[in-house]
């Protein structure tokens, strides 16, 4: 038998389908939208980051195109080299003032963002400190760095604080990392506290607002503004690629930050830049949440209602702070039937199972936008009545 057959990697894939958690890509036929073509069927979208429907909106669309026309597909370089594109810097200056902090630096995606920074601001005899429950990027990041690793709690405050007394005093720099938003449960971090901690200590902040960039706080502005800490934590991560509709990752921070980023942070130095289109429809989304907190009231008011009819129907939401809507449902292959019952039914919602969530903790995520009208959530609560009663989940 021929090494080159790669059998071992056919043998993992029979084993996710002993398991019930094989799945095959869905083909979306069209834009990211309330109601997509989704595998040739219109069903109801549950499952996207498009948090305020910006991704196809006609001004954020006509501001790629326009790119286009001016500067062309892509940045053809590194920042380093050509590739730093005057457009570049409007969209950096624009989420400065966004976001009230005095800089930011852009990267390819909020992925890269987290791989390149982290690794950038720690070296060996420095110390990071993340919560258990902390993105997947995050965790990528601390092990690019030559830094030590500490792990608290899920938002367990005792803890962290335990880890700071017994370790502070071994360490250069210590940085206290987590979620604002966490993706899989919709709760919020107990950000106050940390910075509390972190300014007990002398350590510093690090929060990934992916999930709270353009949800939480005004207009959007994530987090750090929903709970009035501007000043008080040092590198915020924001997303271009969930609320505002496109692609792209940022650091707000110092300018003392961005101008070491462009010296160390790899992926800015081994990647090309963000594409023209990409950042200049960006620029147009940010404009429009300063302009109005129109979306967000939208955003909000959608989740609410969602919820409440779910809740009502008897479904376990868990203890969501957000718009992230989950499902607790437990078992894999039970949370995958559901997924494919409902989609079968008109309604699409990912079905979130091991390694993303803990073994036996499956659920499907709901994601609500301010794309939805009434009618869809109307006809994804009754969807969601009908397949739980199906399948005896309520």
């Amino acid at each position: 038998m021929s090494t080159h057959e790669l059998n071992f990697l056919k043998e993992k894939i029979e084993e996710l389908k002993k398991a019930g958690v094989y799945r095959e890509l869905p083909v979306n036929y069209g834009p990211c939208d309330n109601v997509i073509n989704l595998n040739g069927k219109q069903v109801v979208n549950l499952s996207s980051n498009n948090y305020l429907g910006l991704s196809n909106h006609p001004r954020v669309k006509q501001a790629a195109i326009d790119a286009v026309n001016k500067y062309g597909a892509g940045a053809g370089a590194v920042r380093t080299i050509v590739g730093n594109q005057d457009i570049i810097g409007q969209l950096e200056d624009i989420l400065a003032e966004f976001k009230h902090e005095e800089a930011v630096m852009c990267f390819q995606s909020g992925l890269n963002c987290n791989i390149g920074t982290i690794a950038a601001i720690t070296a060996k005899g420095d110390l990071i400190i993340s919560d258990e429950l902390n993105h997947a990027s995050i965790i990528d990041g601390v092990r690019l760095s030559k830094a030590d690793r500490a792990v608290y709690k899920h938002s367990d405050m005792r803890n962290l604080e335990a880890i700071l007394k017994e370790k502070r005093k071994n360490y250069n720099q210590v940085l206290i990392i987590t979620d604002g938003v966490f993706s899989m449960d919709g709760d919020l971090a107990k950000l106050p506290k940390i910075v509390e901690l972190a300014e007990k200590y002398d350590a510093l902040t690090y929060v990934d607002d992916a999930h709270g960039s353009g949800v939480l706080g005004e207009s959007g502005r994530g987090t750090v503004d929903h709970f009035n800490l501007h000043g008080r934590v040092d590198f915020i991560i924001g997303t271009l690629s969930k609320a505002i509709g496109v692609v792209g990752g940022y650091v707000a921070s110092k300018q003392v930050t961005k101008t070491w980023l462009h010296h160390r942070a790899r992926p800015l130095l081994f990647s090309t830049a963000l594409p023209p289109a990409a950042t200049a429809a960006a620029i147009e989304s940010v404009k429009m949440l300063m302009e109005s907190t129109e979306f967000t009231d939208k955003l909000w008011a959608n989740a609410e209602y969602f919820k409440a009819g779910l809740n009502k129907l008897g479904f376990d939401t868990g203890n969501s702070e957000t718009p992230i809507t989950p499902v607790m449902v437990g078992g894999e292959a039970e949370t995958m039937q559901f997924s494919k019952t409902l989609l079968d039914a008109g309604v699409y919602v990912s079905g979130i199972v091991f390694p993303t969530v803990a073994l036996g903790k499956g659920r499907l995520r709901c994601m609500l936008s301010a794309s939805h009208t009434k009618e869809d959530l109307d006809f994804a609560i009754k969807t969601f009545e009908k397949v739980g009663k199906e399948l005896e989940i309520i």
